[in-house]
């Protein structure tokens, strides 16, 4: 069997990137691309992917770990050293240029070690530009690559935003170079011109045969295009797959939720390769320990909808929307909500059932169980974690024991303890959480930077500012992504017990 890893032409190795004011933009990256692969950096805004292409590209230089090119440790190269050329999603043609001016720019400034040999055989090294004939034919190949024969002597001004999206292409392969990356090419594109280019890129990826990396948020790009997808969430590499296995295999929610439409379920395991979620007990081809809570995906086009009393799960229609090739519906069974996609339409209010098969029933580890922090106890008794301060019951580290009048804890031998600066740890509820648009209500603020569905309640994320804490609660009320919101915990929610015990 043939070691593809051999055919690596990039790798990143313990990869990290912080900026000056302590963000982690990159944590512990650990990837590699083969050569003529066409990989795609997916994830949202924020996420790492653009400071992963920029310290790929060398506009940009890891904190720690090492970037290799064909084996050798090009970290510290400049970019102009690199064979690595980028397109950007704002182009940054020159306006006062042509098509054929803005492509032989950077050939123009190129210079090349010539070596030559004088009559008596001595050789010798000159540093020489490309002359115009030699500038000529390498614009001429890279316009026919692109489909732009013709259009030497246009405007950019003058050409669509997919024609100019083709001449900064032209630009970067008339360089020759073995990588070639690509911002969010598309992002400045309409519709139907971003499908058309999509599947002209990947026409184009196997004509040149070089390596492409991409970087996306938009996960139907990502789906069309790519050989290899790595799906990013705050500078982490959730998954690396191929498309079919990012999309059928998703490794926990939020890539589930990411890529693509899912219904996203809370679930127990009930036997061997047997889940109970949405009030009733499936057979499926993933196996837990019995008893464990699992996260259950299914795809809304692999639910089957039948006549009433016919499926595994009843429900009611409370919702139906066409599409364009299918309908997307959906059934109430309970207080869970089923969504569901399918050509023929059951209309609002009618009683049905449903079936899903085992192979299209994916169970995944629970990713949130609590919340556990580091945190410490503060001299009016209260705990700091998680960037904020909170009220607790502090007797609960000594069973027995009560506060006296002065706030010091009186154990139940009568020894008298100071708490102050006393470490413990910390652990909260999902349900436990609530927030509020008043940030004088609770003991931490943050924005909401997740939402998750799962069928009858949200799974939020809440982070913090100052170090980027996270609180993760289940709820059933509406939020927007970015809402700023206060975190609030009743006491008798958290739970606190001591590192180590006091020395005394």
């Amino acid at each position: 069997m043939v070691d593809k890893t051999q055919d690596k032409i990039i790798e990143l190795v313990n990869i990290n990137r912080t900026f000056e004011d302590g963000v982690v933009a990159v944590d512990n990256f650990n990837f590699y691309v083969r050569r003529g692969e066409f990989v795609t950096f997916l994830g949202p805004s924020g996420c790492g992917k653009t400071t992963t292409l920029r310290m790929i590209a060398g506009f940009d230089k890891p904190t720690s770990g090492q970037i290799l090119l064909n084996g050798k440790d090009i970290s510290n190269l400049p970019p102009n050293q690199r064979p690595i050329n980028t397109v950007f999603q704002r182009y940054a043609l020159f306006p006062h240029l042509n098509v054929y001016e803005n492509i032989a720019f950077g050939l123009k400034l190129k210079k090349y070690k010539v070596t030559y040999q004088d009559e008596k055989g001595k050789q010798f090294t000159k540093i020489e530009k490309l002359s115009k004939k030699e500038i000529s034919a390498k614009v001429e190949k890279v316009l026919k690559m692109v489909d732009l024969e013709g259009f030497e002597k246009r405007g950019v001004a003058t050409l669509s935003g997919g024609q100019q999206q083709r001449v900064a292409i032209a630009r970067a392969l008339v360089n020759e170079p073995e990588i070639l990356l690509l911002d969010e090419p598309l992002g400045a594109l309409d519709l139907k011109m971003r499908k058309d280019m999509q599947l002209e890129l990947k026409e184009m990826h196997k004509k040149l045969g070089i390596t492409f990396i991409y970087v996306t948020h938009d996960q139907e790009e990502a789906l069309t295009m790519s050989d290899t997808i790595l799906v990013m969430k705050d500078g982490i590499i959730q998954q690396i797959g191929t498309p079919t296995d990012i999309y059928n295999e998703p490794k926990n929610s939020f890539v589930a939720n990411f890529i693509g439409e899912s219904n996203i379920f809370s679930g127990t395991m009930v036997g061997e390769k047997k889940a109970r979620f949405i009030g009733s007990t499936f057979d499926c081809v993933d196996d837990f320990p019995k008893n464990e809570k699992v996260d259950i995906v299914v795809r809304p086009e692999d639910v089957v909808l039948l006549d009433e009393d016919k499926g595994q799960v009843k429900g009611k229609i409370i919702s139906s929307i066409f599409k364009g090739v299918h309908y997307e519906m959906v059934m109430k069974v309970g207080k869970t909500e089923v969504v569901i996609q399918s050509t023929v339409e059951r209309k609002v209010g009618e009683s049905v059932s449903i079936n899903i098969a085992p192979d299209n029933i994916h169970v995944m580890a629970k990713e949130f169980s609590s919340n556990k922090y580091d945190g410490y106890i503060t001299k009016k008794n209260t705990v700091c974690f998680g960037d904020g301060e909170f009220e607790c019951d502090v007797t609960k580290l000594y069973p027995g024991s009560i506060l006296d009048e002065e706030g010091y804890l009186i154990t139940a031998e009568g020894e008298k303890i100071d708490l102050t600066d006393v470490d413990v740890d910390v652990e909260v509820g999902l349900k436990d959480i609530e927030i509020s648009d008043d940030a004088d209500l609770g003991g931490a603020i943050g924005n909401i930077v997740s939402i998750i569905y799962k069928g009858d309640h949200y799974q939020l994320i809440v982070r913090t500012d100052e170090n980027e804490e996270d609180f993760v609660l289940d709820t059933e009320d509406t939020w927007n992504e970015n809402d700023r919101v206060s975190v609030i915990i009743p006491k008798e929610k958290i739970k606190i017990s001591l590192k180590q015990e006091i020395k005394r």
